[in-house]
């Protein structure tokens, strides 16, 4: 999906998949600024046709940077996100946001870009919702990234060390690193994806293991696949909160069943 300044850029598709802009869709102003929501890589190509038709500076928000976990190759794997980065910096934008960028690389790989880590506005709207008591309560770190990312959150914390294996994804592990309570106490889990959920899955069971009484999960963006996981299926994970930076089917009528474990944040709202 692509906003100009605000209002949804609709684009008529023909039958063999090719796009057309109409011009009448596209209403300009001496500075213009673009909203891009990643559902396909369909949505690239609409970047592409709607900046080169703009004639003026154009300022770019990215609600959630595509391709940014292939943020490195190993053993000889493609560096996709910075292909995605390379095609990015080609546009020309006068500045470009990234709404909670997976890591530092992705603001390193793009031109005049600023990140926007709204996790630690929204952790304040979790932390109210669940009734977290920093004098007994964690945050979860699930991994060293998270861990890394976080680290400016002034609440007490355990990190997660896990091994994965690169060629399939499947955790192999994960152990809690930290003081371990030793009484009940509430866990909100943060981290900036969810895909189908596994790691917090994991993350969950061992923090119930260690004396969680509840167990809530904070991330900035989530995939439509967070439905098809088991993430709904256990109650390991209380409540989920998380925003519509990628989510496009939360009201669907089969997904509306875990509205009640569901908190989705506009996205708009939180950037503004």
């Amino acid at each position: 999906m692509i906003l100009l300044n605000g209002k949804t850029v609709n684009f008529k598709t023909f039958p063999n998949g090719e796009l057309l802009l109409k011009k009448e869709e596209v209403v300009s102003k001496s500075k213009n600024h673009i909203s891009f929501k990643y559902e396909s890589d369909g949505d690239l190509i609409k970047l592409l046709i709607l900046k080169n038709f703009l004639k003026q500076e154009v300022d770019l928000t990215i609600y959630y940077m595509p391709y940014s976990r292939m943020d490195r190759s190993e053993d000889g794997s493609p560096f996709t996100l910075k292909y995605i980065a390379d095609f990015i910096n080609s546009l020309g934008f006068t500045s470009v946001e990234i709404i909670e960028p997976h890591s530092d690389v992705t603001p390193a790989l793009i031109n005049n870009s600023c990140s926007n880590y709204i996790n630690f506005n929204l952790i304040h709207k979790v932390i109210g919702e669940t009734r977290f008591n920093s004098e007994n309560d964690y945050l979860f770190y699930p991994d060293a990234g998270a861990a890394k990312r976080y680290s400016n959150m002034k609440f007490p914390h355990l990190v997660g060390h896990k091994q994965r294996d690169f060629h399939t994804g499947e955790i192999k592990s994960l152990e809690l690193v930290g003081c371990i309570p030793e009484k009940t106490f509430k866990a909100i889990i943060i981290d900036d994806l969810s895909s189908y959920g596994g790691t917090f899955i994991k993350s969950a069971e061992k923090l119930r293991e260690a004396g969680a009484s509840e167990v809530y999960l904070l991330v900035a963006h989530a995939e439509n696949s967070i439905f098809e996981g088991d993430l709904f299926k256990t109650n390991l994970i209380d409540k989920v909160f998380t925003t519509d930076s990628l989510l496009t089917k939360q009201n669907d009528w089969q997904n509306k069943k875990h509205e009640e474990r569901l908190k989705v944040y506009k996205i708009e709202e939180e950037i503004n």
